[in-house]
């Protein structure tokens, strides 16, 4: 069975990555798909994130990167995907995703929503947090992989003038 695992990523923190890596232990293929959302200002550009999410992953084999715009059901159906793969880490994130969740099964009912818990260690972890701690100057490299911390420290060493 081929999971969808969708976000912003912007950027993929290693909570992201434990949460691929273990749906990659449990479908047949997971395919991270980069959401494009006119509503949210990102850091990077969605070929940079996939860029990005592409070398955190190249350790998986059964992972693809990818990206979509609208639907997530939409994207998932076109790619036959069965399952939507989404990561837990506090209760406020199970009320969102549950709501998500059940929005989705009404507009596909052959999709599921499969939660994963997020590992203790990743559990209080976001890419706005990472960006926050990033901005100031703060360590990040227990957060994020080396790549996204190069890439983030060029961020904002070029957006520091």
């Amino acid at each position: 069975m081929i999971a969808i695992y969708p976000g912003s990523f912007d950027p993929i923190t290693l909570g992201h990555i434990d949460i691929v890596e273990r749906g990659a232990m449990l479908f047949e293929k997971v395919i991270v798909a980069v959401l494009s959302n006119p509503s949210k200002q990102p850091l990077f550009t969605v070929e940079k994130r996939i860029e990005q999410i592409t070398q955190c992953t190249k350790h998986i084999h059964n992972v693809e990167v990818d990206s979509f715009v609208g639907l997530t059901v939409d994207y998932a159906k076109l790619h036959d995907a069965g399952v939507l793969l989404r990561g837990l880490r506090v209760l406020s994130d199970f009320e969102k995703e549950l709501q998500m969740a059940h929005t989705n099964k009404t507009l596909n009912q052959e999709i599921e929503t499969v939660f994963l818990a997020t590992t203790k260690e990743y559990s209080f972890l976001s890419s706005s947090i990472v960006k926050e701690i990033a901005q100031f100057g703060g360590a990040i490299d227990h957060l994020v992989s080396q790549n996204i911390v190069e890439d983030m420290q060029q961020k904002y060493l070029d957006n520091s003038d």
